[in-house]
C-alpha cells in the first residue's frame, strides 16, 4: 500500500505561481498530476515515468512542469503564469507493479486562481 500526501494548494491571482508537492509513503512507477474543477471531469494534467520521461495536456504545456525526487520518492507540479481556468483540485496518482500494476490517489489540494 502506497500513501500519497499533497501539498501547496492555495490561492494565488492570475499569472502567479504555485508548486504542488505529493510524498509518497514509498517507491513507485509513474507518478501524474490530474485535476477536476467545478462540474468536470477529472482530467490529466502531467506525468513523471520513473526514468524522468514527460509529458503534459496541451493546456499547461510551456507553464507547468512536473519533477520528482526518487530520493524522496516526492513528486511536484511548478505551475507558472496561472490562469483561472486552472482553478481546481489537484490529485496525484501513483502507479506501483506489485505482481500486477496497481494505483494509488492523493486526497487533492485545492488551486484557486482568481482573475
Amino acid at each position: 500500500q502506497v500513501q500519497l500526501v499533497e501539498s501547496g494548494g492555495g490561492l494565488v491571482q492570475a499569472g502567479g505561481s504555485l508548486r504542488l508537492s505529493c510524498a509518497a509513503s514509498g517507491s513507485t512507477s509513474s507518478m501524474e498530476w490530474h485535476r477536476q474543477a467545478p462540474g468536470q471531469q477529472r482530467e490529466l494534467v502531467a506525468q513523471i515515468d520513473s526514468g524522468g520521461r514527460t509529458n503534459y495536456a496541451d493546456s499547461v504545456k510551456g507553464r507547468f512542469t512536473i519533477s520528482r525526487d526518487n530520493a524522496k520518492n516526492t513528486v511536484y507540479l511548478q505551475m507558472n503564469s496561472l490562469k483561472p481556468e486552472d482553478t481546481a483540485v489537484y490529485y496525484c496518482k501513483a502507479l506501483k507493479l506489485v505482481v500486477q500494476w496497481r494505483t494509488y490517489w492523493g486526497q487533492g489540494t485545492r488551486v484557486t486562481v482568481s482573475s
